[in-house]
């Protein structure tokens, strides 16, 4: 097994009271819409190539209930708030290969459920569970093959009706109540997310660095994934598990492609670098974003763009406080953004008018085409619904220039975490001035809202161009 948590058994950071009462609030929810038994799998090893899998990563539901990080592991949970869990068995043989496995015997009374199985027992127990229960909860659309596996142990529970065992007639979403849960985080997640963003802060300054002395001792350029492997090597001997997303290293006119991956690319003297990379830690992700001159110096073009992107956070941020719409922050951004590129040149007001036709028409879709943010947390886009629960859909500009129907965006409170990433990508075209071609600048830092607006937790990096250039200088 090539795992990256084969050695960590249950979460390192893990205070398993923090699972026993998140299992007691599921069980509650459940039990407050009618009760029944929920089925909640963690991830299974996938294969790479030959014997060989991938880097193991738990399911982020799965650990936020258990803290347990080995595969082909079950949570069952009751509306009365009892847990089983099956796991691998204990295997000498396996451990000399594989690592340490916690075994049934031991995982109650580590991690604090009810009882615990061999996971080779999960089908013969499986309908003794279900049995009369009133609904059947599972995460849909996760795990592939779930909803036919149930039915087999629903089949199963129906072939016992003659002796009074009564099965499930409704299957729930149990996502419509671990997404909500996991929406608002707790202090010990906003600590550990706030450790994953210090790490991944010091690896985007990391990286400035060691691209600003590279060009000090005089070479040609630098390769992309040379970047990549500073940011690797930053987060794993900070304790990081390796990178929550695919990093984006985008020398020069690659940072014009959004979902752009590190590749061999010259990042040249005068060119920008765009890195969008943060790491996992302890099963939460951070997500940042700098751009940064090759050299350390921007050009005048390059700092017109860039100082734009910069006022354009700041709008946001100011934006992102409790009582105001998750999507307020991306409306105060485009207002800086629309206005600044009829400013430089970018848009040409006698084609597309003033501030308000752009936005209304979307005409600033053609350098900033992305949302200003999304919920963070276990998972690098993390759960969460977007539109307000509890309101009625009325008519909302698409932004495409057009309108839609539906609910207004979700009312931030303290405790949830979002991205706040303005960005501007400007690709040569008829009529945009041609000092502003290729170039691609996104800026992104990671909030927690808080009491009074919001804590920017990746701010180990600095962001206004001054201190960029006072960082690579140094």
């Amino acid at each position: 097994m090539n795992a990256l948590y084969s050695t960590l058994p249950v979460s390192p950071l893990a205070d398993h009271a923090i699972h026993v009462e998140r299992r007691s609030r599921l069980a509650q929810a459940m039990a407050g819409m009618g009760g029944g038994v929920a089925i909640i799998p963690t991830a299974s090893e996938q294969l790479r190539n030959g014997d060989s899998e991938y880097p193991y990563r738990f399911d982020s539901h799965f650990h936020h209930l258990t803290g347990f990080a080995e595969p082909d592991a079950w949570l069952v949970l009751r509306s009365d708030g009892r847990s089983t869990l099956f796991c691998r068995d204990k295997d000498m043989e396996r451990e000399i290969w594989d690592g340490f496995r916690l075994g049934p015997q031991a995982a109650p009374a580590v991690l604090c459920v009810d009882e615990a199985w061999p996971v080779g027992e999960l089908d013969a127990r499986m309908p003794g569970l279900l049995g009369n229960q009133p609904a059947v909860w599972f995460p849909f659309g996760i795990h592939a093959p779930l909803p036919q596996r149930i039915e087999h142990w629903l089949a199963t529970v129906r072939g016992r009706s003659r002796d009074g065992v009564e099965c499930p007639f409704v299957q729930r979403d149990l996502n419509l109540l671990l997404d909500e849960m996991r929406l608002v985080k707790d202090e010990v997640e906003i600590a550990t997310m706030r450790r994953a963003a210090q790490i991944s802060a010091g690896a985007h300054a990391r990286a400035m660095r060691f691209c600003a002395d590279r060009f000090r001792h005089g070479a040609p350029g630098v390769r992309e994934y040379e970047i990549e492997a500073e940011l690797l090597h930053e987060f794993r001997r900070h304790g990081a598990h390796g990178p929550a997303y695919t990093s984006i290293v985008a020398a020069g006119a690659n940072a014009c492609v959004l979902h752009y991956a590190a590749a061999d690319a010259l990042l040249r003297r005068g060119e920008l670098c765009l890195i969008d990379a943060g790491c996992e830690f302890d099963g939460y992700a951070s997500d940042v974003t700098r751009t940064f001159p090759a050299d350390g110096r921007f050009t005048t073009a390059q700092r017109e763009l860039y100082e734009l992107v910069v006022q354009a956070q700041v709008a946001a941020v100011a934006a992102t406080r409790p009582g105001a719409r998750q999507r307020d922050a991306h409306k105060a951004a485009v207002a800086v953004l629309a206005q600044g590129m009829l400013d430089l040149g970018l848009l040409d007001r006698n084609k597309v008018g003033d501030v308000d036709n752009v936005i209304r028409t979307a005409a600033y879709r053609q350098f900033y085409m992305h949302g200003t943010g999304h919920w963070i947390g276990r998972d690098v886009h993390d759960v969460g619904e977007y539109l307000s629960l509890g309101e009625q859909p009325f008519e909302h500009a698409d932004g495409m220039g057009g309108t839609i129907v539906k609910k207004p965006s979700r009312i931030l409170e303290p405790g949830m975490a979002v991205t706040i990433e303005p960005g501007i990508y400007v690709r040569p075209a008829e009529g945009v001035p041609q000092k502003y071609w290729n170039i691609g600048i996104r800026i992104e830092d990671d909030a927690v809202i808080t009491a009074n607006g919001c804590e920017l937790i990746s701010r180990g990096v600095p962001v206004e161009a001054t201190e960029i250039e006072a960082l690579m200088r140094g």
